[in-house]
């Protein structure tokens, strides 16, 4: 039964092992194969004519980049399908996220792809260098097979898309404006760029439960206690985001001077960000505490941990004469300001005054309750705030929001405005005009954070140059890589986002 080809990968690697003991030239192809068709059956049907034994490793569920939508169909039913095809004698599925210790591990004799990646510029991942040298270091040859080729993401996206009318619309239009080779060209350009990401530091934390009932005696809900997770949120999470897309990020920021909680915070950053950090005296390093219904996944109570007084007059001085001295040195700066008593007037002149270029988000919530607004910087270079944050800015709270913006872009004299919708995706400005993006995003796990990472990475691209719809495409690609991701368990990945635009652009 074709079900026995299916094989795990360590045995797999030993029936390989007896199979070239008795000269069997094995053949090793690699991939999602998300949609079986043709292209693949008449590629299978090539790589075996190059030996004896044909076998096929399948990419697992967890490492399938190419949007929060994929793959369609899981892991099991990829290994199945290609199993009930004659030319494929072993199918496994995958450990690891490439086939690179794939091939270390079963030694094949080739290593075959499709003609699409016979020119290694069309491979974003690079992988496709790495997985010759893999090959070569176990004595064995990659080569191509040249047959029709199809892509199971534009089949996909034409015929499975989870995308809404609107935004499938949106997309092809853009896809016949813009190419996606020029997309990631921008993204790969903001990669030499020296970045400061100023702003405060916060831990999140998530206190999971499950409900048991109303309280006997008390007017509230009782949970039994499940865990707890926490994570580097604030500025701690978007120097980690664009640590992902730029070689030199620098993180200014404030700890608590009591209960710094400064080796949770090394333990969490990436290695290559350069730490700046300044003791909030007499504070604690703010903890946002929330306590989660773990199923459903839904927030119930929130706990603000932290000092929101402003810094006293002569830890303001430091902080500012520490910024006034390096300031003049950064290609980019990423303020996020969350109202919690880090910025004073004096320090948000300092960097209207000395940035090159600044991106500012002034966050609304429950610890400043709607004090803080951009009005409070006298320049912005690119403003990124959501249409709650515009509408409490404008005072406004049912006004046409093209006109909106366009009346911030005058107050503040900022030619590069991007408003995010939540699940209406985004507008951007520039004098060129107004555009409105669609969400691309599949299914909402957690939308804490998503802001953070469209900030952290459209800042650098405006900075370049960067039309501002693509700006919008790009941040809202970033939006539905984080809505996934519980809390900040992990930054959006570069490879992930450049495959997920990729994907969806085909």
């Amino acid at each position: 039964m074709y079900k026995d080809k299916i094989v795990e990968l360590d045995e797999l690697a030993e029936i390989i092992s007896k199979l070239k003991e008795q000269n069997k030239r094995v053949i090793l192809s690699h991939g999602v194969f998300d949609l079986l068709h043709v292209g693949h059956i008449r590629h299978f049907n090539a790589a075996k004519k190059l030996g004896d034994i044909l076998v096929t490793t399948v990419t697992p569920d967890r490492y399938v980049n190419k949007g929060p939508h994929r793959p369609a169909f899981e892991e099991n039913l990829r290994a199945e399908s290609i199993a009930a095809l004659d030319p494929v004698d072993y199918v496994s599925i995958n450990k690891w996220p490439t086939a690179i210790e794939t091939i270390k591990l079963l030694k094949p004799d080739i290593y075959v792809k499709g003609t699409d990646y016979a020119t290694p510029s069309n491979d974003v991942t690079g992988g496709i260098h790495l997985e010759r040298e893999a090959v070569e270091s176990v004595d064995g040859e990659l080569k191509f097979t040249d047959e029709i080729t199809f892509s199971s993401s534009n089949l996909l996206n034409r015929f499975f898309s989870v995308f809404s009318k609107e935004a499938n619309e949106y997309i092809f239009d853009f896809s016949k404006q813009y190419g996606s080779k020029e997309i990631i060209d921008y993204v790969e350009n903001i990669k030499d760029l020296k970045v400061l990401v100023v702003g405060e530091a916060i831990i999140d934390e998530y206190q999971y439960g499950q409900s048991i009932g109303k309280s006997g005696k008390e007017s509230m809900i009782a949970l039994k206690y499940l865990s707890r997770e926490k994570f580097a949120g604030g500025t701690l999470a978007i120097a980690n985001h664009v640590s992902n897309f730029c070689d030199n990020v620098d993180l200014f920021t404030l700890l608590g001077e009591i209960d710094s909680q400064e080796d949770f915070i090394d333990r969490h950053l990436n290695k290559k960000i350069n730490r700046l950090f300044h003791y909030k005296k007499n504070s604690p390093t703010i903890v946002k505490r929330r306590f989660l219904e773990e199923s459903p996944f839904r927030k119930l109570l929130e706990f603000y941990i932290f000092n929101d007084t402003k810094l006293d007059p002569g830890q303001s001085k430091e902080v500012q004469t520490h910024l006034k001295k390096i300031l003049p040195g950064y290609d980019v700066v990423i303020v996020a300001d969350f109202g919690h008593g880090m910025f004073d007037k004096q320090m948000i002149e300092l960097i209207a005054k000395e940035s090159k270029f600044v991106g500012i988000n002034t966050q609304t919530n429950a610890g400043n309750m709607g004090y803080n607004t951009i009005s409070k910087y006298p320049r912005a270079d690119y403003i990124c705030i959501d249409e709650p944050e515009i509408r409490l800015e404008s005072r406004n709270k049912e006004g046409d929001l093209p006109n909106l913006i366009k009346d911030l872009s005058k107050k503040l004299s900022c030619n590069n405005i991007t408003i995010t919708r939540g699940i209406k995706g985004c507008m951007v400005y520039s004098p060129k005009g107004l555009a409105q993006i669609p969400a691309l995003s599949g299914k909402v796990l957690d939308s804490m954070g998503a802001g953070d990472a469209f900030l952290s990475i459209t800042t650098p691209l405006v900075s370049i140059g960067t039309p501002m719809e693509i700006v919008g495409f790009i941040g809202n690609a970033v939006g539905a890589m984080a809505v996934t991701i519980i809390g900040n368990k992990e930054p959006v990945d570069k490879v992930s986002l450049l495959k997920y635009i990729s994907a969806i652009m085909k």
